[in-house]
């Protein structure tokens, strides 16, 4: 069960779900795996729609491996996210935006 309080999405791959966030350690290597200046180009990328499929697969393996998955980019490269890419972005996406929420 993922908790959107803590920054959780659910990630169901080839039939199997996994909890993803992106914690800071997974923040900062997903930072250093894209090239970005900084966490919110990364963000901003998202946000105007000017992101890649190289992206989502990053941002994806970067929030599950926040949520203890083992894997790799090259897992995913040929695994069936639910909801096939579009799915996959909208996931990617939210990762980012329940990342940089604040909450009080």
């Amino acid at each position: 069960m993922v908790n959107p309080m803590r920054g959780e999405v659910s990630v169901e791959i080839d039939g199997q779900a996994h909890v993803a966030r992106l914690t800071l350690g997974a923040l900062a290597e997903l930072e250093g795996q894209l090239g970005a200046s900084s966490l919110m180009a990364i963000a901003e990328r998202f946000e105007s729609g000017q992101f890649s499929s190289r992206d989502v697969v990053a941002v994806l393996v970067a929030g599950l491996r926040g949520g203890g998955w083992k894997g790799e980019a090259r897992d995913l490269l040929t695994a069936e996210i639910a909801g096939g890419p579009v799915a996959a972005g909208r996931l990617a996406a939210a990762l980012l935006a329940r990342a940089f929420r604040i909450s009080s």
